[in-house]
């Protein structure tokens, strides 16, 4: 996964983004400027073991740089680019990143509505950044790290929102067993 992350977005207590940190060991963030973009985020684009994807919506692409599944390609892994922020800050780094211009764009299909309340969504189709990287797990085959993500977005929101109303946190709870099912099928 390469998380490419809008201005203060890591800093937001609500972010998810760093979730997919915790699960995927092969994560690698980095923030984005509109003028400038880290040398490190070309090396990895151009490093001959992945297959980058930029994953965003097919209506923002060309026709003919979108797909809908990972094709696998002959010793290369797929990396996934999430853009992490806001809807409207997503859409400007999809726009004004010419490094990401010649990539595939997986645009994903999502089945189910957002489970992400703890920021309200322009739309009801979008996801968070988490759910985002659960899906794109599951499409690499990942099955079991886009459950674990799933239920620690899950955890992670039941933290966030009992912290909020300063209500204690039971760890014996659905959600909590649910991560600890499946963190133990690991």
């Amino acid at each position: 996964m390469c998380l490419l992350m809008a201005n203060i977005e890591p800093l937001k207590p609500s972010n998810t983004g760093w979730l997919i940190a915790d699960v995927v060991a092969d994560t690698f963030a980095f923030g984005w400027t509109r003028t400038e973009v880290d040398p490190a985020l070309v090396a990895l684009l151009n490093d001959p073991q992945w297959q980058a994807y930029v994953v965003f919506p097919a209506a923002f692409a060309d026709d003919a740089r979108v797909v809908h599944e990972v094709t696998p390609v002959a010793h290369k892994r797929p990396l996934f680019i999430l853009l992490d922020g806001t809807w409207d800050e997503a859409r400007k780094m999809f726009r004004k990143s010419p490094y990401l211009q010649t990539l595939p764009v997986l645009s994903l299909n999502p089945e189910q509505r957002s489970r992400y309340t703890l920021r309200r969504a322009q739309s009801e189709n979008h996801l968070c950044t988490a759910e985002v990287g659960a899906m794109c797990l599951a499409l690499a085959n990942d099955t079991q790290a886009a459950q674990v993500l799933n239920a620690y977005l899950d955890v992670f929101t039941d933290h966030y929102l009992k912290a909020k109303q300063q209500l204690p946190v039971d760890l014996n709870d659905e959600v909590h067993l649910q991560l600890l099912a499946a963190t133990h099928a690991a």
